[in-house]
């Protein structure tokens, strides 16, 4: 059987890699091929670019790529109608993976999967009804949105996350990270400004200026920034003047399984978290990790947004436990003070949100089998019915 699967950010890295070891798993003989970043090339995938190019957000942050990406687009629907393979796998970033799909299936009957269910229950319902044309089968990470992708005519299973099935980091991990990085029983905040270089140049500044105010008081904490490989050097630049004598978590030397194991160790250690908002929020609710997410835009962005976003929490660890344990700061509200206030309350009342995170990782997945494997059995069902 041959796969062909396009990723376009770390978050879809991971979701495609979990994928691919559940379709060897069952399927031994499957080859892939398409876009993806390390994980899923420590898969077998050999990327015909790198991943990084893709990792765009923002409607205003795109147009200064955008014939960059259009070829891109190009380049890799030709690669899948060239190839013809048994299905093609979009993996989340739909301004990327749907015009793909759309041109495959201009030309082709490819069996076409799309990975990630879009957020239609939060903004842009009609965004289904076009997806609908272009891909006949989606794999969801959340339990309540099958009923949206089939009423809008695509065959839709949950699968759960996979975030549900990564390790626990145990004391010991714990212990050797503080110990590998010099911290003592220092208390620890965790920064993450985000994994895109945009987002990352957008909110660090604001992420400091939030940090200065809050760690006044405790000049002992230490902050902690763990990023991807490829935003090492962009992060290390932005934050070098931040309170908390930061130090920023690199993985390029190490291999894959154990950079994830250290990236979960640094979050398991620490006290709190300030966050971008994204997939970052289930990886510290795995780790049991209280955090405030904070997030804004592109000025043009924010005023599109604010006008199509329908919910009132876009954090998922309150989406799925049906909750609004988690405090954010986002568009407007992402300011420096505000930030820093909304840290206060959480630092005070850790537990608050240990609850919630349990509750939402029940109804991922935690304890069940893989969602990976859920994933690629629900691939390979579908395709024989």
């Amino acid at each position: 059987m041959r796969v062909f699967l396009v990723a376009g950010e770390p978050s879809g890295d991971r979701l495609g890699a979990a994928l691919m070891e559940g379709l060897i798993t069952l399927s031994p003989e499957v080859r892939f091929d398409g876009v993806g970043g390390p994980l899923m090339q420590a898969q077998g995938l050999n990327s015909r670019f790198p991943m990084s190019e893709l990792s765009v957000m923002g409607l205003v942050e795109v147009l200064p790529k955008f014939f960059h990406l259009k070829r891109r687009i190009a380049e890799t629907a030709q690669a899948v109608l060239d190839t013809q393979p048994d299905v093609l796998i979009t993996i989340d970033s739909p301004d990327f993976s749907l015009r793909v799909a759309k041109l495959v299936k201009a030309s082709s009957s490819i069996r076409t999967v799309h990975y990630v269910a879009p957020s239609v229950w939060a903004w842009r319902p009609g965004r289904a009804d076009k997806m609908a044309k272009v891909i006949d089968h989606v794999l969801a990470l959340l339990p309540f949105e099958p009923p949206y992708m089939e009423r809008a005519g695509m065959e839709c299973d949950f699968v759960g996350h996979p975030v549900v099935n990564e390790p626990i980091a145990s004391e010991q991990d714990i212990k050797k990270f503080r110990v590998d990085h010099d911290l003592g029983d220092a208390p620890i905040v965790l920064a993450l400004p985000g994994s895109r270089r945009g987002e990352v140049e957008r909110l660090a500044p604001i992420f400091g200026a939030a940090l200065q105010e809050f760690l006044a008081d405790p000049p002992s904490t230490r902050v902690v920034v763990p990023t991807v490989a490829h935003m090492v050097d962009v992060v290390a630049e932005q934050v070098w003047d931040w309170p908390g004598n930061p130090i920023v978590v690199d993985p390029r030397k190490l291999p894959s399984d154990e950079a994830q194991a250290q990236k979960r160790a640094a979050f398991a250690s620490a006290d709190l978290a300030l966050a971008a908002s994204g997939t970052v929020s289930l990886e510290l609710a795995a780790q049991a990790t209280p955090m405030v997410i904070a997030y804004n835009l592109n000025w043009l962005t924010t005023l599109i947004a604010k006008r199509m976003v329908k919910l009132d929490t876009v954090t998922l660890v309150n989406l799925v436990s049906d909750t609004r344990a988690v405090p954010e700061c986002l568009l407007d509200d992402c300011q420096p003070l505000k930030i820093a206030a909304a840290l206060e309350e959480v630092a005070a009342t850790p537990d608050a949100q240990h609850e919630a995170m349990a509750i939402t990782m029940e109804r991922l997945g935690r304890g069940g089998e893989a969602p990976g494997l859920r994933a690629a059995k629900a691939v390979l069902d579908r395709m024989n019915t």
